[in-house]
């Protein structure tokens, strides 16, 4: 499984959305690498997709795919859209669950 997190360093809840992956990665007894790219001009962005900060990819998929609806790849912190229809800065735990629930099942497994 290949876990990306991909961070704008002026946003201020990258930190936070590091920590809790691997707080999450931990709960689920797993010791997966996370590959860290600092997205810091507009030309990585869109090269990368880049729609905000943080953004978090298992095996090169957006944990957040209905986020993506209509954004542009842009320098700037993320909005997540959580489970109780409230607006966060960061992805909920259980967003990331998931997310590596759904890559660590295989392809055409939900």
């Amino acid at each position: 499984m290949r876990l990306q997190f991909l961070y704008y360093p002026d946003c201020p809840s990258h930190a936070q959305g590091l920590e809790r992956l691997k707080k999450v990665l931990g709960g689920m007894g797993l010791d997966h690498q996370v590959e860290v790219t600092c997205v810091d001009s507009e030309e990585q962005a869109r090269e990368l997709n880049f729609i905000g900060s943080p953004t978090v990819l298992v095996d090169g998929e957006d944990i957040d795919p209905q986020g993506l609806e209509g954004q542009a790849p842009a320098l700037t912190c993320r909005i997540y859209r959580l489970e109780d229809g409230r607006f966060s800065p960061l992805p909920s735990e259980q967003m990331i669950l998931r997310a590596l629930e759904r890559a660590a099942a295989g392809p055409g497994q939900s």
